[in-house]
């Protein structure tokens, strides 16, 4: 049965990921009312409700500007990084660091099932939403089971051990250890140097498959960089002054 309610079904799920630079997940329909809410960490409090409708706003303000919309907005260390998906929106606050791929591939997994729960259901996702504990409980399960999935990264002790004895050779200025999908298993960079140096090596991750096994490349300011896929897994980057 489907009741009226003035705030979105918040997620009572409390568990928390390791090694997951994701905070909040809003899904919103494309009036900008927010129907789910679910916290990953507990670093950042906000209201879902003032929330969208800002983004959704914004959305629109920019669409008519420019032309198209925006997807991702930096406020310093995090940013709000939105996917249009039909008559859903996402929208997921997270570290500045984390990879907007790694985040497409997660939506693109929880849209489909979403999808499917909302037809069953006969929601109109355009009229005034409706929530229920059984709409709150399916998305848990559906996040649940996606993030399970893709977090399961153990690339051993041995590789982690590796990527700290390199960093004390004294012409390596960084290591960085990525999942085949761009995220961030490991590093020795801060987080302030590791956003401004992966904004410089994204396009790298992108274009790379397993054909192209070592990259070697260099930025203008005499630093030489050097790639290499592994285990069809990982992704290992070195950071050398020369």
């Amino acid at each position: 049965m489907w009741i009226q309610n003035l705030s979105p079904a918040h997620s009572k799920n409390k568990r928390f990921y390791e090694n997951l630079n994701i905070h909040k997940l809003f899904i919103f329909n494309r009036s900008g009312i927010c129907f789910y809410g679910k916290d990953f960490t507990d670093y950042y409090k906000m209201e879902e409700n003032l929330v969208s409708p800002f983004i959704t706003a914004l959305m629109s303000f920019s669409k008519e500007m420019i032309g198209k919309k925006f997807r991702t907005i930096e406020m310093g260390d995090v940013k709000f990084v939105i996917f249009e998906r039909g008559i859903i929106n996402y929208n997921i606050l997270c570290d500045s660091i984390e990879n907007e791929r790694f985040l497409g591939e997660i939506i693109s997994k929880i849209n489909p099932r979403l999808i499917a729960y909302i037809t069953k259901k006969k929601i109109d996702m355009d009229g005034e939403i409706m929530f229920d504990n059984e709409l709150n409980e399916v998305i848990d399960n559906i996040i649940d089971d996606i993030l399970s999935n893709e977090l399961v990264l153990n690339p051993g002790e041995k590789i982690i051990k590796y990527m700290k004895e390199l960093k004390l050779i004294d012409e390596i200025n960084g290591t960085i250890l990525l999942s085949d999908k761009g995220k961030v298993i490991y590093t020795s960079f801060n987080k302030i140097d590791l956003k401004n140096f992966l904004k410089e090596v994204d396009f790298r991750v992108k274009i790379h498959n397993n054909s192209i096994l070592k990259l070697f490349y260099t930025f203008k300011d005499k630093r030489f960089i050097f790639s290499e896929y592994i285990q069809n897994k990982y992704f290992i980057i070195l950071d050398y002054f020369f």
